[in-house]
């Protein structure tokens, strides 16, 4: 499970351009973290989270939609 302080730690690191936004590609360039993502949002690709997540369906993924995934797998504190 997730606190706000890690889940924003995890963003953070992954948003290696920090443009607020988490592109496929950051993932793919982070594989460990990229693991914990998936272990948190019960995804099992990056493809899978930026489909259950994006709502503006584009190739990234906000803060506030990673929050709301990990909400809904039940991995957040």
């Amino acid at each position: 499970m997730a606190t706000e302080q890690e889940l924003r730690s995890l963003f953070d690191a992954l948003d290696r351009d920090q443009d607020g936004k988490v592109s496929l590609n950051e993932i793919f360039l982070s594989p460990g973290l990229s693991a914990i993502i998936s272990l948190e949002t019960n995804t099992n690709t990056p493809q899978e989270l930026l489909a259950q997540s994006n709502l503006e369906k584009n190739d990234s993924i906000t803060y506030e939609e990673l929050k709301e995934v990990v909400k809904k797998a039940g991995n957040f504190n």
